[in-house]
């Protein structure tokens, strides 16, 4: 049964478009409308999900970019997709009224990451590794590395919006002893120990800065340090100062590559050359002032 306004009749939407963001359902009168997944294809697809405001069951539609599908007495099209990486889009419909005027998809479609995982390590190597570093490795990051042993990029990568980029020769890194440019536990003691306390773990020296995880079991964020912080004397008040300016990327490793774009010269999104609250003076180090 539809749902229905005053005197019985069928309730109208109120807008004529709607713009939904993964995992939140977006209301547009009679019904609120999710969408489950989305796949760029070709052909552009999505999962859409039509939650009818009363007792009517949830109806599921896979649609593809162009096609309609009911909302109550309604129909909607599913317009338009805009992605910013695997896991953030937006899956834009529109109401398909008698008089509506077709407009083309405008929206981005995202690339997934070219990586070549260097193979797989097993319990045995994991904990070797564990051992060299003095403590275990966070869960999220240990079944990563468990199945890639780091990955290298093919073209160069980078995260929209953020300052570094990964390249074939500056990958993330993995168990790599017999090359140590490449290898985790030498990164520790190359590019962590001069600038961060024991509690961080560097994963990859990108252009622009290092990124790095918590070693802290509870915690799977990854983490960049601008390159421009890397600097003034070592020792654990300047190491805590550095802590601070620490910008997450993601909240884990899988939101991570996901993230991770490659770079197309028509796709370099600005960024500042000074992030805010850069250190650019090694004197603002001294005592771990900011």
């Amino acid at each position: 049964m539809p749902t229905t306004g005053t005197g019985g009749q069928p309730l109208r939407s109120f807008t004529a478009r709607a713009a939904i963001r993964n995992n939140v359902p977006v209301d547009v009168g009679p019904a609120s409308l999710g969408a489950r997944w989305v796949h760029v294809g070709p052909p552009v697809r999505a999962g859409i999900v039509v939650m009818p405001h009363g007792a009517t069951e949830p109806s599921y539609h896979e649609v593809t970019l162009g096609e309609t599908f009911p909302v109550g007495e309604e129909t909607w099209r599913f317009a338009d997709l805009d992605m910013a990486s695997a896991n953030e889009w937006r899956v834009r419909v529109r109401r398909a009224d008698e008089d509506e005027v077709t407009e083309p998809p405008t929206g981005h479609l995202w690339e997934r990451a070219r990586l070549r995982p260097y193979g797989q390590l097993d319990e045995t190597q994991l904990q070797s590794v564990e051992v060299a570093l003095g403590h275990p490795l966070p869960p999220d990051y240990r079944d990563w590395l468990r199945r890639n042993n780091g990955a290298l990029p093919e073209v160069e990568h980078h995260v929209p919006g953020a300052p570094f980029s990964l390249l074939p020769e500056r990958p993330l890194f993995g168990v790599h002893p017999q090359y140590p440019l490449f290898d985790l536990v030498h990164a520790q003691r190359v590019h962590r120990d001069p600038w961060l306390s024991p509690a961080w773990l560097v994963i990859a020296n990108p252009v622009g800065g290092l990124l790095v995880i918590s070693a802290q079991p509870s915690s799977s964020n990854v983490y960049f340090v601008h390159e421009l912080d890397l600097l003034g004397p070592p020792g654990p008040p300047a190491s805590a100062a550095r802590e601070r300016k620490l910008r997450a990327v993601a909240w884990s490793m899988g939101e991570f590559i996901g993230r991770l774009t490659p770079r197309e010269l028509d796709d370099q999104p600005p960024v500042p050359m000074l992030p805010p609250g850069t250190f650019t003076d090694s004197r603002n180090y001294e005592n771990g002032q900011p």
